[in-house]
C-alpha cells in the first residue's frame, strides 16, 4: 500500500508531504484547488510519460517519491529478476529536470519506465474517469470475468502458448518460402555441383599446372641456357673445372714452402667438388628438360578450364572453387532437410494448436461458471447504488479464431430502465450509470485482494443524496480488503472515510501554490459544512456533518 507520497515543484507544489493510512483516505478541495496536480505527480511515479512538465521553479527539478508498503504481495521475484534490492518498505522515485529529462528509481537504483510500470501496476490501481470508458471495452470486460474467477495461471499458461504458435507461424512461413526459393535453384545448383565433381579438381592445381607451362613455354631456351653452362663447367677444352684443378696443383706445390699458401689448396678442393656436384645436376636438367608441345598444348587447355570455372564462380583459385563444391552440397543437403524441418514444425503447430484449444475450452468453462455469480454481484450493488429496475448480463459467444486470451467474446449488456431491452454499454448507459457499474466492477474484482491499493478519481460523477451515502458504503467495505483513496466532492462519501485530506491554495510573493493538509475532527467538521452547504459556520450543516462522522 501507499504509506508516503512527496511532491516537490511541480505545476503549483513547491513542496508537500502526505502520510496515508492503510484503509480509507479522503481528498477533498475546492475546484482547481490541485487535487487533479497530485494524482498527476503520482501518475509520474506509476510510470506515465512526463509530457508538457510544468515546474513551480523553472530553475531546479521537479522530484515526485512514493513509498509502499509491499509485505505480503509476493513481488520477490520480480525484484530478482531485476537486480533490485527488495525492501519491505519500497521506495520509488520519479526525478524531472528542467530541460525536461527523467529519470526514475526503485530503492535509489536507476530503472527503465517499462519496470516502473511492471512494478507500480501490481500495486495501485488508479481508477479515473477516462477508466471509465475502459468499461465500454470488451477487452476489459473480460479482464474482469478472469480476475474473478482466478484464471490467472491458465491465462499466462495460454499466452505463452498462443506467443509459441504465432512464433512457429511466422518461422513456417519463412521456411516454407525458403523452401520454395530452394526448389526453384535446386536444379541450377545440381548442375554446379556436377559440373565441378567432374572437374575432378585437386587442391594446388593451378599452381603446379602454371609452373609447369611456365617451363615447357620456355624448354627451349632452357636447353640452351643449359648446355652452355655446362660447357663452361666442364666440356669445353677451356673449361672452368679444368683451369681450378690447375690452380690447385700451382698452391699446392707452393704450399710446400709457405703453409698459408697450402691452406687455399684445401678450401679450392671443397670449390671444386661443389662446382662438380652442381655441373652434373646442371647436366642432369638438360637432359629432363623436354620440349613437348602436346603435353603444353594439354595444360594450356586445362588451365582455361579452371580459369572459366573460377571466373564463373567469382573465386581465384582451385582451393577456392574446392570450397564452392563444398558450399554447393552443403545447400543441396540444406534443401533435402527443408522437408524434414518442415514437417517437424507442422506437428510443433498441430500439437500446440491442440493444446491452445484445450485452454482455451478451459477458460471458457471458467468464464461461463462465474458469469452469473458476477451478473448478481453487480446487479445487488448497482440497485444500492439508485439505479431500481436495472439489467444486467455477461453474454459469452465463441469466437471463430482464438484470440490473445481465449476463445471468448466477452460483453456487458445492461439497461437503466425496466422493461428495456438489454443492450451494449456503450448504446444505452450514460455517465452517470457507468460510474455506478464501474464502482460495481471494482467492488467485485476487490473482494479478490488483487491489489493492495485502489485510488478513485471522480467515481463520485453524477451520483447525490442516498445513492452518494451507499456509494461511501461499499467504499468503506472495500477499504477492509485494501487500501482505499477517493478524490471527491461528495461529503457523504468524505464522512465515512477514516482520515480527510484538504487541498488548498495559498499565494507567497506574488505566486499562487496549492498544497494539502491533513484535518482533524474539528476541521473535518467545518468542511464536510462548506461541502454540505458552501458556509463553513452554518450551524444546520455542520450538525448534518457531524451526524455524517459519528455514523463512520
Amino acid at each position: 500500500m501507499l504509506t508516503r507520497l512527496s511532491i516537490t515543484n511541480y505545476a503549483l507544489i513547491r513542496e508537500l508531504e502526505i502520510n496515508f493510512s492503510e484503509s480509507f483516505s479522503v481528498i477533498t478541495g475546492e475546484t482547481g484547488a490541485g487535487k487533479s496536480i497530485i494524482l498527476g505527480a503520482l501518475g509520474l511515479i506509476l510510470g506515465q510519460r512526463a509530457e508538457n512538465l510544468s515546474l513551480a521553479d523553472k530553475s531546479s527539478k521537479c522530484c515526485i517519491e512514493g513509498t509502499f508498503n509491499i509485505t505480503n504481495c509476493n513481488l520477490e521475484d520480480f525484484f530478482s529478476d531485476n537486480d533490485l534490492d527488495y525492501e519491505e518498505f519500497c521506495i520509488i522515485r520519479r526525478e524531472i529536470t528542467p530541460q525536461g529529462k527523467s529519470r526514475a528509481f526503485i530503492n535509489d537504483t536507476p530503472v527503465g519506465l517499462n519496470q516502473l510500470k511492471e512494478l507500480t501496476s501490481r500495486l495501485v490501481d488508479v481508477h479515473s474517469q477516462h477508466q471509465t470508458l475502459l468499461l465500454q471495452e470488451s477487452s476489459f470486460q473480460q479482464s474482469v470475468i478472469d480476475s474473478v474467477a482466478g484464471n490467472g495461471p491458465i491465462l499466462s499458461a495460454y499466452a505463452k502458448v498462443f506467443r509459441s504458435l504465432n512464433e512457429m507461424e511466422k518461422a513456417m512461413e519463412l521456411l516454407l518460402k525458403k523452401n520454395q526459393e530452394a526448389r526453384n535453384e535446386q536444379d541450377y545448383l545440381n548442375f554446379l555441383f556436377d559440373e565441378l565433381e567432374k572437374a575432378a579438381l585437386k587442391p594446388g592445381e593451378q599452381e603446379l599446372l602454371e609452373k609447369e607451362a611456365e617451363v615447357l613455354g620456355h624448354a627451349e631456351e632452357i636447353k640452351a641456357r643449359l648446355f652452355n653452362a655446362a660447357e663452361l663447367l666442364i666440356n669445353s677444352e677451356d673449361n672452368i673445372l679444368r683451369r681450378l684443378n690447375e690452380v690447385a696443383n700451382l698452391l699446392q706445390q707452393a704450399g710446400r714452402h709457405h703453409p698459408e699458401a697450402g691452406s687455399f689448396t684445401e678450401r679450392l678442393s671443397a670449390c671444386i667438388i661443389e662446382l662438380k656436384d652442381i655441373a652434373e645436376a646442371v647436366n642432369h636438367l638438360d637432359e629432363a628438360t623436354v620440349y613437348d608441345p602436346e603435353k603444353l598444348a594439354e595444360i594450356n587447355d586445362r588451365l582455361a578450364f579452371l580459369y572459366n570455372l573460377e571466373h564463373k564462380h567469382h573465386v581465384k583459385s582451385t582451393d577456392e572453387l574446392l570450397e564452392k563444391k563444398s558450399e554447393i552440397e552443403e545447400k543441396i543437403s540444406g534443401i533435402a532437410s527443408l522437408d524434414e524441418q518442415i514437417e517437424k514444425l507442422k506437428k510443433q503447430i498441430a500439437d500446440g494448436s491442440r493444446e491452445l484449444i484445450r485452454l482455451a475450452d478451459e477458460l471458457a468453462v471458467q468464464r461461463r461458471k462465474f458469469s452469473k455469480p458476477i451478473e448478481e454481484a453487480v446487479l445487488q450493488t448497482i440497485r444500492q447504488l439508485g439505479i431500481k429496475d436495472a439489467g444486467f448480463c455477461v453474454d459469452i459467444s465463441k469466437l471463430k479464431v482464438p484470440g490473445p486470451f481465449g476463445s471468448d467474446r466477452v460483453r456487458f449488456l445492461f439497461s437503466a430502465n425496466k422493461g428495456s431491452d438489454l443492450n451494449d454499454l456503450s448504446k444505452i448507459a450514460s455517465g452517470g450509470e457507468l460510474s455506478r457499474l464501474m464502482l460495481a466492477v471494482k467492488s467485485l474484482i476487490s473482494s479478490n485482494n488483487l491489489l493492495p491499493t485502489i485510488i478513485f478519481d471522480e467515481i463520485d460523477s453524477g451520483i447525490s443524496g442516498d445513492v452518494a451515502s451507499k456509494t461511501g458504503s461499499i467504499l468503506t467495505k472495500m477499504s477492509e480488503k485494501m487500501q482505499v483513496i477517493v478524490i471527491t466532492h461528495l461529503p457523504q462519501i468524505a464522512g465515512r472515510s477514516n482520515e480527510h485530506f484538504k487541498v488548498y491554495k495559498y499565494n507567497e510573493n506574488g505566486k499562487t501554490f496549492s498544497s494539502i493538509v491533513k484535518l482533524n475532527n474539528d476541521e473535518r467538521v467545518s468542511e464536510l459544512a462548506l461541502m454540505i452547504s458552501g458556509n463553513p459556520d452554518l450551524e444546520a450543516a455542520r450538525e448534518t456533518a457531524r451526524e455524517l462522522l459519528k455514523n463512520n
